[in-house]
């Protein structure tokens, strides 16, 4: 953050090199107040438009992001640093399914509930909005993460406000610009560039009906005590060290292509990527070996270029945490056996990291107990399940976690003893929209995604009508 003529400002500093790319003034008290009066003038009308309808603006508005995806990729890639090799896809896959599939539900999860007939009466019960809905969106997937919660909050009746991370201001923008070219009416959606003061200072006023943040756990905390005594809602996620379990009999070159995938693509920075894996002593060697060596073929350099397919990390703060976690990891025993000294891209006090893969690594160490976010990986021998499973729920977070093995019914079985929101078999980083996306422990109390996911955004009112 800096300031211009006393007016504050967030600035975009690219990863790419360090150049400033984009600049926008921070929203003070009279246009906060405007962003929330018009929310509070929109919802009647909004309230009043059939789901039908909305469905067609929110399709207009998916629409509109898919036209435009090659430029909305190129800002990403400059914003945050993933290729843009990659880029796009975060529109033309990602966005359009999840917003699809939460359209499709509509009509039948937002109507209205009916209950058994008695002669004389009327009785239902209507699933109203909650009213206005700040969602505060990250950098990381700054599109994917802001639809689970946009696009079922405008179909539930919610005018909506979003606030992206300073990182990618960009993205709040091109919201904007998609809900006014699809035709939403005026005060519908809003996006604000404000402070983590301001944020807190909108939280707690009486026109924030619930609050969506996907960001760090001392973030979430700062969310809830921003509401606190407010008696509404704050749907998380936070935090997640995810686990990866490779088992005996697992198929060995499916398990290494994902794995790698899983740990290093965005440079490691998804909340749902693989940070530590457990590996059966049986096929321990064989998965390493072959783990480095599709390691090696990651190509880390400038994301502007087409053969580039690994990134720089989004800031060169986070690049060195990463680096830390590493030192002190080898300090206390791991192995290195890839490490960012065989990428020539890889430069010290810098964004750009290589990949590394260590070894000999425990739970004593930060980079198998704390979140990484960023391109290392600890892989540990395991004798079995049961030592497998103790070690994967040894964690304060709980977002995802995969297994790799033939066995259905003991994939099941594992998958009811591990701590996680979401149990995966031989796959990994991957959001189905027919599921629901959630966590447990410090990942946060939130909801998206399947036909739960409209529950945050309605409030449920009866009617007891007696003829």
């Amino acid at each position: 953050m800096s300031s211009v003529g006393n007016v504050p400002r967030q600035i975009i500093t690219s990863p790419i090199d360090g150049s400033i790319f984009a600049s926008r003034e921070l929203a003070d008290d009279s246009e906060i107040e405007r962003v929330l009066s018009r929310a509070v003038k929109a919802k009647q009308e909004w309230l009043n438009t059939t789901i039908a309808d909305r469905i067609d603006l929110c399709e207009r508005m998916v629409r509109h992001l898919e036209a435009n995806a090659n430029e909305i990729g190129l800002e990403i890639t400059q914003q945050m640093g993933r290729p843009i090799r990659y880029a796009p896809n975060e529109i033309l896959r990602g966005v359009q399914e999840r917003a699809r599939h939460m359209m499709t539900l509509a009509q039948h999860e937002l109507g209205d509930i009916e209950v058994p007939h008695v002669d004389g009466f009327t009785k239902f019960i209507r699933r109203n909005p909650v009213g206005t809905v700040l969602v505060v969106a990250p950098w990381n997937y700054p599109y994917l993460t802001a639809i689970n919660s946009v696009v079922p909050a405008l179909l539930s009746g919610n005018t909506v406000i979003i606030k992206h991370a300073s990182q990618t201001l960009l993205c709040a923008e091109r919201f904007s610009a998609a809900c006014g070219a699809a035709g939403f009416p005026d005060g519908v959606f809003q996006h604000i560039h404000a402070s983590h003061q301001a944020v807190s200072k909108m939280i707690s006023d009486w026109r924030i009906n619930f609050v969506v943040f996907t960001g760090s756990v001392e973030g979430g905390a700062a969310m809830e005590r921003a509401a606190a005594g407010r008696f509404i809602g704050v749907g998380t996620e936070l935090g997640g060290k995810d686990p990866s379990y490779v088992r005996a009999d697992a198929d060995l070159t499916l398990a290494i292509a994902d794995n790698v995938d899983g740990s290093f693509f965005n440079s490691g920075q998804s909340c749902c990527g693989i940070e530590r894996i457990y590996v059966h002593a049986d096929v321990y060697d064989d998965f390493v070996d072959g783990f480095v060596d599709v390691t090696r073929q990651y190509v880390l350099g400038n994301p502007l270029l087409d053969s580039t397919t690994l990134g720089p990390m989004v800031n060169t703060k986070s690049a060195q945490f990463v680096r830390d976690q590493i030192s002190a990891a080898i300090t206390k025993g791991a192995q290195a056996v890839v490490s960012e000294r065989e990428f020539a891209a890889s430069q010290k006090d810098s964004p750009y990291l290589g990949p590394t893969v260590l070894l000999d690594v425990d739970h004593s160490m930060s980079v198998m107990r704390d979140e990484s976010f960023g391109p290392v990986i600890g892989i540990m021998k395991v004798a079995g399940d049961q030592e497998a499973v103790a070690l994967m729920n040894d964690s304060p977070y709980g977002l995802t976690a995969c297994l790799w093995t033939k066995d259905i019914e003991r994939a099941q079985a594992l998958g009811n003893l591990i701590e996680t929101g979401t149990c995966f078999m031989n796959r990994c980083d991957y959001l189905d929209p027919s599921l629901v996306w959630t966590g447990v422990k410090n990942t946060g109390s939130g909801i998206a995604l399947s036909e739960l996911g409209f529950g945050p955004y309605i409030k449920l009112k009866s009617f007891h009508l007696k003829h």
